[in-house]
């Protein structure tokens, strides 16, 4: 799914049946969904996963466990706001516009 796309679907109230896992858990974490954005990538064990578990528990305050899950994205804890780790994410998994 382009960016935009995607951007946009935060209109719905579902996220569109056709996105990676990934799109689908930054969906429902922008519709204020912590837990359900979490269930869907606790138990996926690659990197991107990884780094969006990494990126639920800085949101939720909770820095050494987000600080666990980035190194096992291989990545260094964002210091930028959220929102911006959140479209950086975004970009990362949706195809560009």
């Amino acid at each position: 799914m382009k960016r935009s796309s995607f951007i946009n679907s935060m209109v719905l109230n579902e996220p569109p049946p056709d996105i990676s896992s990934y799109l689908r858990a930054l969906w429902y974490d922008a519709k204020g969904n912590w837990d359900k954005a979490h269930h869907i990538v606790q138990d996926m064990d690659d990197k991107n996963a990884a780094w969006i578990h990494a990126y639920l528990h800085r949101k939720e305050g909770d820095i050494s466990n987000a600080d666990y899950w980035y190194h096992r994205a291989a990545k260094n804890r964002h210091t930028e706001s959220l929102e911006n780790e959140w479209k950086e994410l975004v970009t990362a998994f949706a195809s560009p516009d």
